[in-house]
């Protein structure tokens, strides 16, 4: 089933409607879809390099707004509908610790989960139902979700083709790196 969403999801991106596609995918994928909008986004800007950037702030809004949405998830139907998608994701069994802990930490789980592979839907939706602040959780979303869509289509823009296998094989990692970097740093700051 997997495999059939993300063949149909890299389809997408030669359908006449695509933008409105990536926008969908975007936000699906910030609430329940398991195939992240990269996949259209990467042939998307390669065939329109002159509107990456307009290509990379539709995804951004699509998916905050989506985030939007899975955070009304875990607010208002967290049991008829959060669970189950938590529960297919195999994240159950981390809700009591992570509750506890998530609004302590709220604003940069969003930010590392927007940016990096980890599913942006599980953070979404947790997000509403331990009830981070909506404000947080808005900004934090907008700001990581901005970080990774923008970093995509300045590289696709500045480099072109020669970049896309580096960006569908390694991007990922080395965003989680820069996430770590990141941590260690404020880490370093605070103890000093």
């Amino acid at each position: 089933m997997i495999k059939r969403m993300y063949d149909w999801t890299l389809s997408m991106s030669g359908h006449p409607r695509s933008l409105w596609v990536l926008a969908f995918v975007a936000f699906i994928e910030s609430s329940f879809f398991p195939i992240p909008p990269d996949l259209l986004l990467i042939p998307l800007i390669l065939a329109a390099p002159t509107r990456a950037f307009g290509i990379a702030l539709i995804a951004v809004i699509a998916s905050v707004a989506g985030g939007v949405f899975g955070y009304l998830i875990g607010a208002f139907a967290f049991e008829a509908i959060g669970q189950p998608i938590l529960a297919s994701l195999g994240k159950m069994d981390y809700m009591t610790d992570f509750n506890e802990k998530f609004n302590q930490y709220g604003l940069w789980a969003v930010l590392i989960a927007g940016i990096t592979p980890f599913p942006f839907k599980v953070i979404t939706i947790m997000s509403g139902w331990t009830s981070m602040p909506f404000g947080v959780f808005v900004f934090s979303s907008l700001a990581a979700r901005s970080i990774r869509f923008f970093a995509v289509a300045a590289l696709l823009y500045y480099c072109g083709v020669p970049i896309r296998h580096f960006i569908e094989r390694r991007l990922n990692l080395v965003f989680t790196v820069f996430i770590f970097v990141l941590i260690a740093g404020f880490f370093i700051i605070r103890v000093m």
